[in-house]
């Protein structure tokens, strides 16, 4: 068994603890996790992509092409920027929330519908749903903060990870400081109720 997992967003979304939360709950179920994180720029807003792979024989925690089995999109157009990475029958869980990243292009508006739909026409959505939008409008002030975690939930609500949802509930609290557990596990039961 082996599984692939992309996760992208921009600086600041929290997608390296989405990353570390994701291996952490792995390696507790037993299974061996590779993870490794591409950060475009090194402020709030740049282009920010981790690799995370579990399973036997995971020699580099690097994707190759077309072999994600999913894609955790933080924003909509990182998400499209890694679907090169997914499999043809992958799926992608997506928030609609637009962050214009700073690598994102210059010309124009930048419009998270026309990304979204980009997405639908990609993923088959019209004929077999394998992509999962998540309203961002539920996520605002603090509750911004904690996207990645809800992001978490939607996907182990689904069935995505080998492992199941409590014990990615359990390494929240073994991961993340005491002070933030209860508005990470409320935002993951969220994302859990949203799927």
């Amino acid at each position: 068994m082996t599984f692939n997992l992309m996760i992208a967003g921009v600086g600041g979304q929290g997608t390296v603890l989405a990353s570390k939360l994701v291996a952490a709950a792995a390696m507790k179920k037993g299974y061996n996790a590779r993870t490794t994180e591409f950060i475009g720029m090194a402020q709030r807003g740049g282009s920010v992509f981790g690799h995370c792979r579990i399973g036997e024989n995971i020699f580099s925690p690097k994707i190759p092409l077309g072999k994600a089995d999913a894609i955790i999109g933080f924003e909509p157009a990182e998400t499209v920027r890694q679907l090169p990475y997914l499999k043809p029958d992958g799926v992608v869980i997506v928030c609609d929330n637009v962050i214009k990243p700073v690598s994102g292009p210059s010309v124009g508006a930048y419009e998270g519908a026309v990304m979204i739909d980009y997405l639908k026409a990609q993923t088959g959505f019209a004929n077999a749903p394998k992509l999962i939008i998540v309203d961002g409008s539920r996520f605002t002030g603090q509750n911004a903060k904690t996207l990645n975690v809800a992001l978490l939930g939607a996907a182990a609500q689904s069935g995505l990870f080998p492992f199941d949802a409590e014990t990615l509930k359990e390494v929240i609290t073994e991961v993340v400081p005491k002070r933030f557990w209860d508005m990470n596990l409320n935002a993951f039961e969220t994302g859990r109720s949203i799927v």
